[in-house]
């Protein structure tokens, strides 16, 4: 009985990528077409369910039944015409053949398609399926999803919201309706994403971490930081009730320019606390106080001052405040008369008052790090002095090489000679050495 194991091509890839026609019959044929379709094309799956009829064949040989192995192809024009031409070839092969049952092997569910027209023709004993288990794309898929469901951290970042997302937002449906539910999930996950993305979470752990060291380091500047924060409260009560006091204003830029005049004296008090108390911990600190920190109330001062008075020049103009009116005064023999001073007068004032309260910040800055400079020069100098030796006891350790000089000298004979080179003196002339005397007869 002969059994044909049949290889189903329905769109003619075989064809297309080595160019021969099909069917393709015997063994030795297809074992070379396998090596044809895999130099064309490695990464198509045809050359495994060549591979797969191979394999299939041989173990029906095995099992001592006569085997075809064979690949038939349609083609590429029309789905009628490659049907057509399966249809053919199959009708070729049982004419040939005469196969008994037939074993039908594809890679597709559009090769699939043609087993019916196998049917028609020959008792059909199995369909083998090929599926290619290492595809590139499914496992690298399948090894990127086990690593992100591996990582506890991913897990709670993507999966927790999602999941959350799916039970509130039926609850959110029902009840105030789903446009409004869609909202409300929107919004959630805008703040979630806009709180990864901003680092919010590494934020608030630093800052947690600086409040509890300052507490127990008994920083000044703790204190001071939070009467700034209720003076930066004051200031925005402050500024919104000035805003309030507007009534219906168009646009927004006036009530903003109100905010900023009202609140921006005590927003500036409030960060020359901070910068106060932050000054504070420098000068106790052992370390020398840098010039940043010290010119920092000076650049506070002087911005407060520009906003101050570029608030209050547009707010004069729209006639929401009035003039600056400068009272007389009489301060011994200087006095002035009682005056208005305009809009434009009074910004130059405040700007030339900021550059003046800038300048004079950094002339401090730099007069106080030049003299903590020179205290630290001076005290390695100092240092170095002591560490050249000026004391008592460097003029004992100079003075040891003169002695050993003074004793060396005082250990020369008489006549100048050194008693190490004699030959022993007036001993040694009494009793030679009887080694040299040896010595002298040789």
């Amino acid at each position: 009985m002969t059994t044909l194991v049949v290889c189903l091509d329905r769109t003619d890839d075989v064809g297309r990528k080595t160019g021969l026609r099909s069917p393709v019959v015997g063994w030795e044929a297809v074992r070379a077409l396998v090596t044809d379709v895999g130099l064309a094309d490695p990464e198509d799956s045809g050359v495994n369910t060549l591979l797969e009829s191979l394999r299939v064949a041989q173990n029906l040989r095995d099992e001592n039944e006569e085997v075809v192995v064979a690949v038939v192809s349609g083609n590429h024009e029309s789905m009628v015409s490659a049907d057509r031409s399966v249809a053919a070839q199959l009708d070729d092969l049982i004419a040939e053949y005469d196969p008994k049952s037939a074993v039908v092997v594809t890679d597709s569910a559009e090769d699939e398609r043609l087993i019916p027209i196998v049917e028609s023709r020959v008792r059909v004993d199995s369909v083998d399926r090929v599926v290619v288990r290492q595809a590139r794309d499914i496992e690298s898929t399948y090894y990127l999803l086990k690593q992100f469901l591996a990582d506890e951290e991913l897990r709670q970042t993507v999966l927790v919201p999602i999941g959350l997302t799916l039970l509130v937002f039926p609850l959110l449906a029902t009840s105030v309706g789903p446009a409004t539910g869609a909202a409300a999930i929107t919004t959630v996950i805008g703040l979630f994403l806009l709180y990864k993305g901003f680092n919010v979470d590494e934020l608030l752990t630093r800052l947690a971490h600086q409040t509890r060291e300052s507490l127990y380091s008994g920083q000044v500047s703790v204190v001071t930081y939070v009467v700034a924060a209720g003076l930066t409260f004051v200031g925005l009560f402050v500024g919104a009730l000035g805003v309030s006091n507007l009534g219906e204003t168009p646009g927004v830029v006036i009530p903003a320019t109100q905010f900023a005049f009202d609140s921006i004296p005590w927003l500036a008090m409030a960060a020359l606390t901070a910068s106060a108390g932050r000054l504070l911990d420098e000068a106790i600190g052992e370390a020398p106080i840098r010039s940043s920190f010290l010119n920092l109330p000076f650049i506070v001062l002087a911005v407060s001052l520009v906003v101050r008075g570029f608030s209050a020049y547009f707010l004069e103009q729209q006639n929401v405040i009035d003039p600056f009116v400068v009272p007389a005064a009489e301060l011994g023999v200087l006095s002035n008369e009682r005056f208005v001073m305009g809009a434009g007068e009074r910004l130059a004032l405040f700007v030339v008052t900021a550059i003046v309260v800038s300048l004079v910040g950094a002339q401090i800055a730099s007069i106080v790090s030049g003299s903590s400079g020179n205290e630290r020069r001076d005290g390695g100098s100092d240092a170095d002095r002591n560490a050249g030796g000026d004391g008592p006891d460097s003029s004992v350790e100079r003075g040891t090489p003169a002695d050993g000089t003074a004793n060396r000298q005082a250990g020369l004979l008489a006549d100048g000679s050194d008693p190490e080179l004699t030959d022993g003196g007036a001993d040694s002339n009494a009793n030679p050495d009887p080694s040299r005397e040896r010595d002298h007869d040789r």
